[in-house]
């Protein structure tokens, strides 16, 4: 549970911190912890039309004036403020969103939370009011666009039907979409001001977008509140004429509490951190409509379900929750979609065929599956893996071995070549145009430390499963390791390098990617090698938050990520800090360590910045994409990423806890 009574009232400050709350079907809400709008992704209602995609704002926020006092919190253009933040006397973050005010005639609880498995937001007020009689009145935002974009008076046009407690919407742009809002036994007031313009999104204007938007604004409810206590409870859902509108049945602010109390019990964890973290796991684990499966969402508020962030975030995500029914839904996920030995990296919000751009979601496939194992060791796991896996994992090995798509082929070395020409097929992934900051072409480090290990998972598995064969894959990964030993190692820096080209050419870019040498089940380097990595990084790279893409002393270092795209994206993998990278840095550091009391305390105050983090920036209860390279380290780019949260709980409950 997180509590705020900081810095409230300072609307600058305040409207750049996030919460957000998921449906598990690809659909959340959020805004800034003040109430007001200040992204294109916020929201009450963004609704999943084809889970987990599609997603479309529906409700965008509901305004308050009780007893004459405005409690609106909304920047207009040109940075004029609605200032209802004053009357904020706390907030509260418990799986549900808490707002606490506090007027001369009234203190109001406002509580917000989204039904699991629909499209549909609760808003509760608790008002303890303190007059005869008094009025409260409420006014929604109605909107209907793509999560990712911007709307006009003219893009909100609306058919409108008036029920008993209820309105329905239905824009003109999709007929077949209903939008429904019960309010009970309020009284529906026409307003002379349809539409609220020009409300300014001030994270969009740092980001130099032009952040402008309209919403459509037709009515106030008004409520006749008797003195002392009284409860009112608002929905909104969006349907279409394939499903049907549901009323309220049971209390959906404690099932989401009874949902993390399940969740949290259920991983076994007591450590707070860590519980905080199991909690924050469950916004990411969504249905996918298109295989009938579980999947994850890379990160919040705009990436749908990625091949390599998936599996990088799956043990944290779903094994150390024990949540295998989802895991053994996502591998199946991915599985159906492989081709040509690689794992889909994107599934696009537009329903087209998925991306296969990469080199490393098919080597992270055998970490899941491997751990997975791990996790659940039973008769049942194991026949899952065999009949519905195994057969993908050799099929992945073999494309490998033989060359497939995205210039992936293995050298004469044993080791994986991948990529070439404008091609950008590990994580480090900006392409600008034609211009690649961060190509990596040839044998990339952590793509062979990936591809060693797979070939002794997979050894493993053979031997498990009694297939025969396996000697040539334990060979292989042998050779693999001898060459790696021999060709990635900086005798001067005491570290490895990032890539060595086809030709056999060193790249002189120090980066964290090495960890992975050390971090993954089988090690590669000897003992006094993986030390003096994990020295390095510690020295080099670890900034608290996150670790570095890059040493300071790099002439391409940028560390900034802040304005337009532009000048954000050669800084993305050229300096700025991970927060998912902290996963492989702690595990390396406690195995480097000696895996004792002593290390695990010590990783314990190296995570410090990134408990504090949860509780101090970004969106509450999670973790970031990135940070800036250089102090204050500002939180950046996704307010809530699936590996960056995955990653530090498989950490700290495998290697610290």
């Amino acid at each position: 549970m997180h509590y705020f009574t900081n810095n409230l009232p300072d609307f600058n400050t305040s409207q750049l911190r996030e919460w957000v709350i998921t449906n598990g079907i690809g659909g959340y809400c959020g805004t800034s912890i003040i109430g007001s709008l200040s992204r294109t992704h916020h929201g009450y209602l963004i609704a999943s039309l084809h889970a987990p995609t599609k997603r479309y704002l529906c409700l965008s926020k509901i305004d308050e004036t009780a007893a004459g006092t405005s409690l609106a919190t909304n920047q207009y253009k040109g940075q004029y403020c609605e200032s209802g933040n004053q009357y904020l006397s706390g907030i509260q973050y418990d799986g549900n969103m808490h707002f606490f005010y506090q007027t001369a005639d009234m203190s109001i609880e406002k509580e917000i939370t989204m039904a699991i498995g629909e499209n549909k937001v609760y808003v509760r007020y608790i008002i303890d009011n303190h007059l005869d009689e008094a009025d409260f009145t409420i006014t929604p935002f109605f909107n209907y666009r793509d999560h990712n974009d911007n709307s006009t008076v003219d893009t909100l046009e609306f058919t409108e039907q008036q029920l008993d407690g209820a309105l329905i919407l239905c824009p003109k742009s999709a007929p077949t979409v209903k939008i429904a809002f019960h309010y009970g036994n309020g009284k529906l007031v026409s307003r002379d001001k349809k539409y609220a313009k020009d409300i300014e999104l001030q994270i969009e204007v740092n980001l130099e977008n032009e952040g402008l938007e309209d919403h459509y604004t037709p009515y106030d409810i008004c409520y006749r509140l008797p003195r002392g206590i009284s409860e009112l409870t608002i929905s909104c859902q969006l349907y279409t004429d394939n499903n049907s509108c549901t009323r309220l049945e049971c209390d959906p602010f404690a099932a989401r509490l009874n949902r993390i109390k399940r969740l949290e019990e259920q991983s076994g964890l007591t450590d707070d951190f860590a519980l905080m973290l199991v909690a924050a796991s469950d916004q990411f684990i969504a249905y996918r409509q298109s295989t009938g499966y579980n999947t994850v969402l890379a990160g919040l508020p705009w990436f749908t379900d990625w091949g390599r962030d998936t599996m990088i975030a799956f043990t944290g995500l779903t094994l150390v929750t024990r949540r295998f029914e989802e895991a053994r839904g996502i591998l199946k996920t991915f599985a159906q979609y492989a081709k040509n030995g690689i794992v889909p990296n994107m599934f696009p919000d537009d329903g087209l065929e998925p991306l296969y751009n990469t080199a490393d979601a098919s080597l992270w496939y055998f970490y899941a599956v491997h751990n997975y194992l791990k996790y659940d060791p039973s008769e049942e796991g194991a026949a899952f893996i065999r009949e519905e896996i195994y057969p993908k994992l050799l099929e992945i090995i073999e494309a490998y071995k033989n060359g497939t798509d995205n210039s992936i082929y293995m050298d004469t070395d044993s080791l994986i070549c991948a990529g070439s020409g404008t091609d950008q097929v590990t994580w480090m992934d900006v392409r600008v145009g034609d211009w690649v900051p961060t190509p990596r072409h040839g044998k990339p480090v952590e793509i062979n430390a990936l591809w060693i290990n797979a070939l002794k998972i997979t050894a493993s598995l053979m031997r498990r499963f009694n297939d025969t064969g396996f000697e040539q894959y334990e060979a292989l990964a042998d050779n693999a390791a001898a060459s790696f030993n021999e060709i990635f190692w900086c005798e001067e820096k005491q570290c490895l390098y990032d890539v060595i080209s086809t030709e056999g050419v060193a790249d002189d870019h120090f980066r964290c990617n090495q960890l992975y040498a050390i971090s993954l089940p089988y090690s590669i380097l000897p003992k006094d090698k993986e030390k003096a990595v994990v020295d390095f990084v510690q020295s080099k790279l670890y900034v608290g938050k996150g670790i570095r893409t890059l040493t300071i002393d790099h002439p391409d270092y940028q560390p900034i990520y802040d304005g337009a795209l532009e000048k954000r994206d050669p800084a993305y993998h050229q300096g700025t800090a991970w927060g998912y990278i902290m996963g492989a840095f702690i595990t390396a550091y406690v195995k480097t360590h000696g895996h004792d009391d002593t290390a695990k305390k010590e990783a314990l105050r190296l995570l410090e910045p990134v408990k504090e983090h949860l509780l101090s920036e970004g969106c509450i209860g999670s973790i970031n994409e990135i940070f800036w390279g250089d102090a204050p380290h500002k939180a950046c780019g996704c307010y809530a990423q699936a590996w960056s949260v995955g990653e530090v709980l498989r950490a700290l409950a495998e290697d610290v806890l």
